[in-house]
């Protein structure tokens, strides 16, 4: 990876733009968007109170206990006009006054995309899909982890629980939803993909595989073994099966543990986002006893992690994936057993079925305990002993539409911070005189002191974990990231990411010499689609700005590239963080790129390049503020009325068997929020001049209309080969960039 400073234009985008200026054939396309129509400005809903996502949900401190609480009628539909007057807290047994009261109702914001991204719909295979519109901070109304504990599930469960999620994506998405779809067996790098495209989440959901390797899953040999009677098989046997169920004692315990370490990443992850936010775990089950018997570390585990879950404002709904078990009989059953006593060869006994019966029973009922108890823990509902598990889904949707929050001032004796002793405080919320209402919040708190309970990374280790895993990106230091596919001629596929550094947030320094310095801790980690590293960087960088040169440099700003060859095709996600070591702020983004799989000969396209075309001499009158930097590709932002120059290339065109050549045209679409403000006609692209058709380059122009309103926009290219097959005539390529005044 290497440093450079703005103006940045790759060379990639200019020799596309020189070609197609000395050759006719080729003249780049200028289109002017319309303004976008009244009509499909996002409008406010009525008689919604929007939540404030700064504000914080779940509160402990030793002067102001706030939870959320949840109230439902006898139908499972919520009630929302209760007043403080009609609820009551209890802490440890004794009534508390409340003191804070509100209800939150979720709406969509006002400046939030109108519509959800375009699910996928088999009736319009061969239609561009609509790109999906980049969420803000403030723009997120709902947060869903859907979570697959794949290290318990069985294949059957998995099949289901894929099959909840997939119809999840394609019809219950809404507006403002911030989604994850998270294996617990999946790396670090698969824990932290929140996003709102749908291509993307069926993505994920299309690489959760049951593997006999993980838990919940019997050997064969544990099969014969549960299916022999011990006095018909020969001897030794005992020994084995006794040695089989140790192991899948460590088993068991080793998935447990792993289960729970994964959701407490998860729940950290998502502290930081705004607002309430929901778990959604399909899962077999885990208990809250070993095979003894003892609950010490499995429960001190469940704790640990429903406390973490309580003071992140995460509440779990958890799904049994296993739907409705019968727990009589079942057909795989040897009943044929011997009369008691005879010790003939058969099945198993009859006297022994009751036994065998209630201990099947009490496996099933153990395994959902655990899910129990971290969703009522955390002010949820597990949904257990039904076959429709995407009833738990929509659970969970209508809990998210709205909620109380009730505070309160803790008794003196929830905290100790004289004896540091931390001590359990349940907690239970009701509503006074209406039996036929049920109320779900938070069951408790652990009083730990408010500087114990929400550390903050001290080390430059964990101030950069935290800026890399942030789902929105820290903001201590302005970044921003442009990452793209390009097959590299004779080297193969390559992510390539061009990081911009703002300089007005980094402190400089005077050096003896005169030269202004500072110095950045940059972590930059490339994840593959499985979640695991496919490259990292860690370095520390000195930056020195020649004397009288400072403001110019912070005008201009610091770009970094980094580049990271690829082996296989895949969804590809870069995490950068930056620290400026003097003041400790950071800052990080991340992005995601799609990588095609060339060798297949379709049609695919690389990343796009942006850029506004250099000035030409005395043509303009450029005001102070704008420089050089906003134009950059690596920035992406634009004036209105500005022109937006771009660069791609095509992958593997059909040729025409008569002229040699390919027929392609491409399509300009422009998005803002999510809808579309411009739909440029098809144009052909003439090919002509170009070499092979493996690789053909090209590029075009836009004109940005002045009367376009400031904000986040998407450019779309839609890519139609007519002589390909209709599975793979059409691709599209999409990359977003900012419109300021």
């Amino acid at each position: 990876m290497r440093k450079r400073t703005a103006p940045l234009l790759p060379l990639l985008l200019a020799a596309l733009l020189a070609q197609q200026q000395t050759t006719p054939a080729q003249q780049t396309q200028q289109t002017t968007p319309a303004p976008q129509p009244a009509a499909q400005q996002p409008q406010a809903t009525p008689g919604q109170e929007d939540a404030d996502n700064d504000d914080e949900v779940v509160r402990i401190t030793t002067n102001l206990v706030q939870v959320d609480a949840v109230v439902t009628d006898r139908d499972g539909k919520q009630v929302t006009n209760l007043s403080a007057e009609d609820f009551e807290v209890v802490e440890n047994g004794s009534a508390r006054q409340i003191t804070n009261f509100s209800y939150v109702r979720i709406g969509k914001p006002l400046s939030a995309p109108a519509e959800a991204p375009a699910r996928r719909d088999r009736d319009a295979k061969g239609a561009p899909p609509v790109p999906p519109a980049r969420l803000r901070p403030e723009q997120v109304r709902r947060t869903f982890a859907l979570v697959l504990d794949d290290l318990s599930m069985t294949a059957e469960s998995t099949y289901y629980a894929r099959r909840a999620v997939k119809k999840y994506i394609d019809e219950q998405i809404e507006p403002g939803d911030m989604v994850a779809v998270i294996r617990t067996s999946a790396s670090i790098g698969a824990l932290q993909q929140f996003t709102n495209d749908r291509q993307q989440l069926y993505r994920a959901v299309e690489r959760i595989r049951w593997s006999p390797r993980r838990g919940g899953a019997a050997t064969a040999l544990e099969r014969t073994l549960e299916s022999s009677n011990p006095a018909s098989v020969p001897g030794g046997v005992d020994d084995m099966r006794s040695q089989d169920k140790d192991y899948d004692e460590y088993r068991q315990e080793r998935f447990t543990v792993g289960t729970m370490g994964s959701l407490q990443f998860v729940v950290r992850g998502l502290r930081e986002m705004p607002g309430r936010k929901a778990v959604i775990l399909f899962s077999d089950g885990f208990p809250l006893r070993d095979s003894k018997g003892d609950a010490t570390r499995y429960t001190t585990a469940l704790e640990r992690l429903i406390d973490l879950a309580n003071r992140s404002s995460v509440v779990f709904y958890g799904i049994d994936a296993r739907g409705l078990q019968p727990i009589g009989p079942f057909a795989s059953d040897n009943t044929a057993g011997s009369p008691a006593g005879t010790g003939l060869p058969g099945g198993i006994p009859t006297h022994q079925m009751g036994s065998l019966l209630s201990a099947r029973s009490g496996q099933l009922f153990a395994t959902q305990e655990g899910l129990i108890r971290l969703s009522e823990a955390t002010g949820g509902v597990a949904r257990i002993n039904h076959n429709n598990l995407g009833r738990g889904i929509q659970r969970a949707l209508d809990d998210m539409s709205g909620y109380y929050l009730i505070g309160y001032r803790p008794d003196e004796s929830a905290f100790d911070p004289q004896t540091g002793r931390v001590r359990f405080n349940s907690l239970k919320v009701n509503v006074k005189g209406h039996p036929e209402l049920t109320v779900r919040s938070r069951t408790g708190y652990i009083g730990h002191p408010e500087s114990e309970s929400q550390p903050r990374p001290q080390t430059r280790e964990g101030q950069l974990m935290a800026a890399l895993i942030s789902p929105f990106g820290a903001a201590g230091v302005n970044v921003r990231l442009t990452s793209f596919f390009i097959n590299a001629p004779g080297g193969g596929p390559v992510v390539r990411s061009m990081l911009l550094i703002d300089p007005r947030t980094l402190t400089f320094e005077r050096q003896p010499d005169g030269q202004q310095a500072t110095k950045l801790d940059i972590v930059a980690v490339t994840y593959g689609e499985d979640g695991r590293i496919v490259d990292q960087m860690n370095r520390v960088e000195t930056i020195r700005v020649p004397e009288g040169s400072l403001e110019l440099f912070k005008k201009e700003g610091m770009v970094y590239d980094l580049n990271v060859p690829v082996r296989r095709p895949g969804a590809y996600q870069l995490r950068i963080a930056v620290r400026d070591t003097a003041s400790e702020r950071t800052g990080s983004a991340s992005q995601y790129v799609e990588v095609p799989d060339l060798s297949k000969k379709r049609l695919a396209l690389s990343g796009i390049v942006v850029a506004s075309p250099a000035p030409q001499a005395a043509a303009q009158v450029v005001p102070a503020a704008l420089t050089e930097q906003e134009a950059a590709p690596a920035t992406r932002r634009f004036r209105r009325g500005a022109l937006l120059d771009y660069g791609f290339v095509i992958y593997n065109a059909k040729a025409d068997k008569a002229t040699g050549r390919p027929q392609l045209t491409i399509q300009a679409r422009l998005f803002r929020e999510g809808q579309p403000v411009y739909e440029g006609q098809p144009q052909p692209f003439d090919a002509a001049q170009q070499t092979g058709l493996a690789r053909i380059e090209a590029a075009g122009r836009l004109q940005l209309g002045a009367a376009l309103e400031p904000g986040e926009y998407v450019l779309q290219l839609v890519v139609t080969d007519a002589l390909a097959g209709k599975s793979n005539a059409v691709t599209t390529q999409w990359i977003d960039f900012e419109l300021v005044n």
